[in-house]
């Protein structure tokens, strides 16, 4: 799992920041050219993604990690997530256990999220 790499730092401030709704702190740890692909299949920019924690629109209130793997590939992470998790999208709460797939890439001014995807985790009853 690589469990010492510093990109688990940047894990864990992205989850903070998302917690907290902190768009400027989520500001600097996504890159520009983000594109995050939903639960639904619409992908969503980075300007969408600040847009939704500042309008209220989503509010994250659990993000509690269950497994993370790595993939080192020199200035760019992948990181695979399980999350066992809780939003309020829109005004419905919405909670079940999904898997996050984040690519980190090392850009000037630091590490960014460049690219994202999660999905629904069956979980037996």
């Amino acid at each position: 799992m690589s469990s010492g790499h510093p990109i688990l730092q940047f894990e864990d401030a992205l989850v903070a920041a998302q917690l907290a709704g902190d768009v400027a702190a989520l500001d600097q740890l996504l890159d520009d050219a983000l594109h995050f692909t939903g639960l639904g299949g619409q992908v969503f920019s980075k300007a969408d993604d600040l847009a939704a924690h500042r309008s209220g629109a989503l509010r994250i209130t659990r993000m509690q990690a269950l497994d993370r793997h790595l993939t080192l590939l020199g200035s760019t992470v992948v990181v695979s997530a399980l999350m066992d998790a809780e939003a309020t999208v829109g005004g419905v709460v919405h909670a079940s256990r999904l898997r996050y797939t984040r690519v980190w890439c090392e850009r000037p001014p630091g590490w960014k999220v460049i690219a994202g995807h999660m999905s629904v985790v069956d979980t037996p009853n």
